[in-house]
């Protein structure tokens, strides 16, 4: 029984995996499109003020709309400010200011390193040589991937090219904090659709405030800002998030972090099924290389638990 009970609990994290990976970096085709209708600020507040209704309604109608308490909410807040407000709007900015999207993808995918370098101390869930040499491996398929893509405007300053790694640190801070309540403060634990009500709450009130400040939510509403709208509140801010926030509450943080050496090429394949842009060899070896790198993560710690 137990044995079979492992077996479906792999098959189950397989699929939130290959889900997470499909989801977040469709996040990314969308949010650029998003970016000819509305401004960065703006295209937050209203993707995430169209979240807090529906999850409101959901949660409402299921009877689970509650107050988890001021010291599990606010934790909560915090995570989904790092990890929707902060991370978001470090890369949206980073691509409106005309930093090439291969550079941005670059930087952000540095992120597992991080986390990789600090979960031990946060969590106490140190990662064995053989998953770094992952991580290290991974990283090389990104550059593979993203180099050859990659081209500096010499129109944009350099210091410009900071922003980005405000997402990494962002989304660093969310991931570690996340993980250390499951695993050090179990007591502050929010259900996953709470979690990302109160999350996203937090993100939408805080993004409301420069979108009309700097923005006046200016807004070019059409059919086609809609269906986005809907791609990214529905496919990605609901399916994508909670899958990730499942996957943390069951793997460490490095394994998880790993996914997102898989964000360029994927995002580079999207782009080709989708638009019929020109997918280059390099794009084919930095993915078969950084899916060897994930693996050899994901092996190596699946072995020490």
């Amino acid at each position: 029984m137990s044995a079979s009970l492992s077996a479906g609990n792999r098959r189950g994290n397989a699929l939130r995996i290959a889900g997470f990976v499909l989801l977040w970096n469709s996040g990314f085709i969308g949010a650029e499109f998003g970016l000819d209708y509305a401004g960065v600020y703006t295209l937050l507040a209203w993707r995430y003020w169209m979240l807090v209704g529906l999850l409101g309604l959901y949660l409402g109608l299921r009877g689970q709309l509650r107050w988890p308490g001021s010291h599990a909410a606010g934790l909560t807040a915090l995570v989904g400010l790092f990890a929707h407000g902060v991370w978001l709007s470090c890369v949206m900015v980073a691509l409106e200011i005309g930093i090439p999207a291969g550079i941005v993808a670059l930087v952000v995918a540095l992120q597992p390193m991080t986390v990789g370098a600090l979960s031990g101390r946060v969590t106490g869930e140190r990662s064995p040589a053989r998953a770094w040499l992952g991580l290290l491996l991974g990283f090389v398929g990104v550059l593979i991937a993203v180099m050859s893509r990659a081209r500096l405007d010499e129109t944009v300053s350099p210091w410009l090219y900071l922003v980005p790694f405000g997402a990494v640190i962002a989304f660093t801070i969310a991931s570690l904090l996340q993980r250390w309540i499951e695993v050090s403060s179990p007591g502050d634990h929010v259900p996953v659709g709470l979690a990302l009500f109160y999350q996203a709450l937090a993100t939408a009130a805080v993004a409301t405030v420069p979108a009309i400040w700097l923005e006046s939510m200016s807004t070019r509403w059409t059919l086609e800002f809609i269906a986005i709208q809907a791609w990214l509140v529905v496919a990605v801010s609901l399916g994508a998030y909670a899958l990730m926030w499942q996957l943390i509450e069951r793997m460490d943080a490095t394994r998880v972090a790993s996914l997102f050496y898989l964000g360029p090429p994927v995002t580079m394949l999207m782009a080709w099924i989708a638009f019929g842009d020109t997918l280059q060899t390099s794009d084919l070896v930095g993915l078969a290389v950084t899916a060897l790198g994930v693996m050899l993560v994901y092996r190596t710690l699946a072995e020490r638990r």
